[in-house]
């Protein structure tokens, strides 16, 4: 079997808010990519063994005293090499050139005039120029012996270098973004033409390791998963199928927060037509009483977690013989709880997803999707034979409408918002705008609002439309969906629910607000 890490690339992140969209590049390109801390320890950069390393931007400056070096085994490795933005900076000042802060910062869309085009900017235009993504205040101003200048702009007479002998390669700009014209190919120039690097991560080879790989793992052993309905534990559901059949067991735990008819949809589709045995927990009046009298957000998403493994843990104890947890850990949760990016960022609120495994839990844990980007893993779950309906459906958080309705929770509150959003939701796909929009939602604001239905006053509550557009999450702006289609949204909404007076849009954008309300 071939092993699909082995042309492999090391990501070195400095700190930049695009680090994983470089690494996600990469793999869309066929090449496996990991990313590491730049103050990791030296060795593992080394027991990593990639064939090529990227450097990240970062915050800092090279000019700062404080600021991040390369570390030394970075080049005793002799492999190629690509730094971005700070990346570029730290080549420069660290192999004999020179970095100074400017004056005339660049941020945003920059002409980059293509000086050389025989090596890594080769045959990107016609033109002899490309519109990149710049986000700098520093800037090369001398080049270490050695490298000649490839690019340059307005503001970066060196924005792009190399030194062919050596294979290190500088770029100022961020080739990763989409905003940058020719990018992607930069990328995928550097990691084939130049590290040598094959097409072997692809999703039927990813699928076909995966599956080994549990095999060896379990044995003949019972899997036990928790199955929320979501993209991940959904995939993760179908590979284990696939995988290891009836050995696999999973619990879907029905909180009473769930979106319409959701319940339902994810017994058919996995129970009925993929054959996987699935325990249903009923424990909606279980979940609304523990929540009763709370309002404080970050205490309501305690209070699921803690409830779904009471009920996950009961419903275990029911079953014998089984030895592993399966688990629908990502890349990114991987990356975060390592602390990647210098581990420097604010708590902004706890993780949607739902945690807090019991450090006596005697079963080993299974998660063959933890190597995975969230869009690889949802190339994975159409590969896999998941209905596509399901596996691009929007984000929904872990703790479900226990933190779209704002306040105490109440099923009266969770019965008139499920209907609310079942309605967005629909009109929203008749319309052809789901996919044109990266999350949309309804949320239930506990205040009562006068309202006039036919020729009585109406005193009920009002529900907010949230849609945003994003490319990372990290950043959104609200959707300018057309008030035609919004207008209709809310008729609906008012005429087929009557215990809501008002419907309004969120147009707020992140940041400064946060995606959901709470």
């Amino acid at each position: 079997m071939m092993d699909i890490h082995a042309d492999r690339l090391l990501i070195l992140d400095f700190g930049s808010q695009y680090t994983q969209l470089i690494a996600r590049r990469v793999r869309e390109h066929g090449v496996y990519s990991e990313i590491l801390p730049c103050d990791v320890d030296p060795q593992r950069i080394t027991e990593f063994a990639p064939k090529g390393i990227v450097l990240s931007g970062g915050p800092e400056s090279t000019t700062d005293s404080a600021g991040w070096t390369i570390p030394k085994e970075v080049y005793d490795l002799e492999v190629p090499i690509l730094g971005i933005c700070y990346g570029m900076q730290a080549l420069a000042q660290e192999l004999g050139g020179r970095v100074e802060s400017s004056d005339l910062r660049e941020f945003g869309h920059a002409d980059l005039i293509i000086e050389n085009d025989e090596s890594l900017l080769a045959g990107l235009s016609d033109t002899g120029s490309l519109s990149v993504w710049m986000s700098h205040g520093d800037r090369v101003t001398e080049l270490p012996p050695g490298f000649i200048v490839i690019g340059s702009s307005a503001h970066a007479p060196i924005a792009a270098m190399a030194n062919e002998e050596r294979q290190i390669y500088g770029l100022q700009f961020h080739p990763e973004v989409t905003h940058s014209e020719g990018g992607s190919e930069m990328l995928a120039k550097f990691a084939h033409a130049i590290c040598g690097c094959g097409r072997e991560w692809t999703p039927e080879n990813i699928i076909d390791d995966a599956i080994t790989q549990v095999r060896e793992q379990v044995g003949d052993g019972q899997v036990l998963l928790g199955l929320s309905g979501g993209v991940d534990s959904s995939v993760v559901a179908a590979l284990l199928h696939k995988a290891i059949g009836n050995q696999l067991v999973c619990v879907f735990v029905d909180n009473g927060l769930l979106r319409l008819n959701e319940g339902a949809q994810v017994m058919e589709t996995f129970a009925q037509n993929l054959g996987v045995r699935v325990i249903r927990a009923n424990a909606e009046e279980r979940f609304l009483t523990a929540l009763k009298g709370e309002a404080d957000p970050e205490r309501k998403r305690k209070i699921i977690g803690r409830t779904f493994i009471e009920v996950f843990e009961e419903e275990a104890a029911k079953l014998s013989d089984v030895r592993f947890l399966a688990q629908g850990t990502i890349y990114p949760d991987v990356i975060e709880s390592a602390g990647a990016a210098s581990g420097k960022a604010h708590v902004i609120k706890s993780h949607h997803n739902v945690g807090g495994l019991p450090d006596d839990m005697r079963m080993q844990l299974v998660e063959p999707l933890r190597e995975l980007f969230k869009d690889e893993v949802r190339i994975l779950g159409v590969t896999l034979g998941l209905p596509p309906s399901m596996v691009y459906r929007h984000p929904f958080p872990g703790p479900g409408l226990g933190v779209r309705i704002l306040g105490e929770v109440h099923k009266s509150s969770a019965d008139i918002l499920r209907k609310a959003d079942h309605i967005f939701i629909e009109e929203l796909r008749k319309a052809g705008l789901y996919d044109k929009v990266s999350q949309a939602f309804a949320v239930f604001l506990p205040v009562n609002s006068v309202g006039v239905v036919g020729d009585q006053r109406r005193y009920a509550p009002v529900i907010a439309l949230r849609a945003v557009e994003t490319i990372d999450f990290m950043t959104a702006r609200w959707a300018h969906l057309p008030y035609e289609f919004i207008e209709r949204v809310s008729g609906r909404i008012i005429n087929e629910i009557e215990d809501v007076s008002r419907v309004v849009y969120d147009v707020s954008s992140k940041p400064p607000a946060t995606i959901e309300w709470e």
